[in-house]
């Protein structure tokens, strides 16, 4: 089996080393190289009142950020793994991009930079923008509850949300069968509107569920067919509520969601669910881009 790269991007603040090795059952789906990218952004090495760059600040961060690198490299090469190192100055998007561009990553890993609502009008996420301008599923990873414990394995009982006007679906069962030798069970929910289950007749509404309950059973033979253990949910309401309140009852250890790529100005003023996910829940979150 060829050899999978990951991208771990850290600023060393939202993801330290610990979180990578809480990942480590990814080794069984065949990742054995990590690449380690960490990006300085230019404003913390500008001086103050206009005085331009800085040149030796840059240098500061640059080695404090390959002294921490080249510790966990000792250890991933005790452990068999290839590792790879980057440390650049500039846009965070435009780093990540390229590091995966350069190394043919197949999956990135990364925390959530929070923006204020007027920086999300103008630039958007930095997770909408990747997923936008990459083919790689993005793991937006919450390695620890705000009780300070720590999430383990959270490919091994996903919650996988399916849209199935926006979702990729092909993408997403592609992607996820990669994965198939780390996940245990994977619970398959679609969050209808409330307007959609309606009728002039109890018959007619109950078709519509049975329509919804057989496109979830259908996927669900998808991944049981590949030897992945499925499970249909259909939840009604607001999406990011039942969502997270279907996470909670199937005690998934993750999030899966697709992404259109589509829609830029919408994300922006409303943001896409993707991008929510990413932000708000507790779980970490998987994206696969179309």
């Amino acid at each position: 089996m060829e050899t999978k790269k990951l991208l771990f991007v850290t600023d060393f603040e939202k993801l330290w080393f610990d979180a990578l090795r809480s990942l480590n059952d990814l080794r069984d789906a065949a990742f054995g190289h990590v690449v380690f990218l960490n990006v300085i952004e230019r404003s913390r090495v500008s001086m103050y009142r206009g005085a331009g760059y800085k040149k030796s600040e840059e240098i500061r961060l640059r080695e404090m950020a390959n002294i921490r690198f080249i510790e966990w490299a000792e250890y991933l090469f005790e452990e068999g793994l290839e590792v790879g190192v980057y440390i650049a100055v500039g846009s965070l998007v435009q780093q990540v991009v390229s590091a995966v561009e350069k190394e043919g990553v197949d999956l990135i890993v990364m925390g959530h930079f929070k923006k204020n609502r007027l920086e999300q009008f103008y630039s958007g996420s930095e997770v909408t923008e990747i997923i936008r301008r990459t083919s790689t599923p993005l793991l937006v990873f919450k390695y620890k509850s705000e009780k300070g414990e720590t999430y383990g394995k959270p490919f091994k009982k996903p919650l996988l949300a399916i849209d199935w006007e926006l979702s990729p679906l092909e993408n997403i069962a592609d992607c996820l069968m990669e994965f198939k030798d780390v996940i245990q069970e994977i619970n398959i929910v679609h969050v209808a509107k409330e307007n959609e289950i309606k009728g002039d007749s109890i018959g007619e509404a109950q078709k519509i569920r049975k329509d919804f309950r057989g496109k979830l059973e259908g996927m669900c033979d998808l991944f049981e067919e590949n030897g992945i253990k499925a499970i249909p949910h259909l939840f009604v309401g607001d999406a990011m509520t039942e969502i997270e309140k279907a996470a909670r009852e199937c005690r998934a250890t993750m999030i899966i969601t697709g992404s259109s790529g589509k829609g830029e100005w919408k994300e922006k003023w409303v943001g896409s669910l993707s991008g929510k996910l990413a932000a708000e829940s507790v779980l970490p979150t998987l994206i696969i881009p179309a």
